[in-house]
Formats: C-alpha cells, structure tokens, sequence
C-alpha cells in the first residue's frame, strides 16, 4: 500500500533531477557560445524519463563512457541515499546527446544561443510545474493521513 501511494512522488522526484540536470546541459551550452569548436548538448528528456521509470540499467553507460558527471554520493547498499549523481540516480543512466547544427559558424561551434534561451525558459517553467506537482501530491497524502 505504501508503495502505491509513493510511487507518483518517486516518479517525480525523477523528472525534478532530470529537469535540473537537463538546465545544467543548457546552461553549459550557454556559457560556452564563444569557445570555438564547441559541441552543443541535449538530454533527451523523454527517453531519459521513460528509463527512469522502467529503473534503467543496474550499471550506467554512462560512467562506463566517462560522461557521466562527479558522483557525489555513492552507496554501497540499497538503503544509501541516492542523489541526481550518485551511482544509481536518474542521470547516470542517460547519454547525452549532441544537438545538431542549425546555424553554420566558421568557428565550428553549435551553439545557437537563441534555441538554448528558449529552452533554459522551457525548461525552467517545467521545472517549476514539477515542483508544484509534487508539493500538491505531499499536501494531499497529508490530508488523507490527517483525515481532513
């Protein structure tokens, strides 16, 4: 019973680390819009969300790439906490992906900074909608527990 009432919260604890790890990725774009030769990144998102929720590989490709960022914590046991970096979080289970080049620049670089505002502001609004998503669910599992 316990489960069934957490797992819409778990699901979108998920979605939160994935959106702030997503405006990490845009925010890095951003920041390097004048280094020459400079590759774009890009979570895909809606990939990263569906293996999240069907819990992904037990070992990320990505630390077995080297892409993956610092880990931050990582347990040893399944009652450890995990975090966004932590071995067994959301992100370490998803590549990111190069974007591909909409603007032609004789430095080399992808970066068109106009597409990364757009999807920092996207980004940022959808972050916000998760975090009233999951502060509405919390309020309501109160209220049902408090019997108002």
């Amino acid at each position: 019973m316990l489960n069934r009432m957490t797992e819409r919260i778990d699901f979108l604890g998920q979605a939160l680390q994935l959106r702030a790890w997503r405006q990490q990725v845009i925010a890095s774009n951003i920041a390097n819009a004048d280094t020459p030769g400079y590759v774009a990144r890009e979570v895909d998102f809606r990939a990263a969300l569906q293996q999240a929720r069907a819990g992904g590989p037990s070992i990320s490709p990505a630390l077995q790439a080297g892409t993956a960022p610092a880990l931050a914590l990582a347990g040893d046991d399944a009652r450890h906490l995990r975090t966004v970096h932590s071995a067994a979080g959301v992100i370490d289970r998803n590549r990111l992906a190069y974007q591909l080049r909409t603007q032609p620049a004789l430095d080399q670089n992808t970066v068109d900074l106009d597409q990364q505002r757009a999807n920092f502001a996207d980004n940022a609004v959808q972050y916000e909608s998760t975090l009233r998503f999951i502060n509405g669910h919390v309020k309501t599992m109160l209220a049902a527990i408090q019997g108002q």
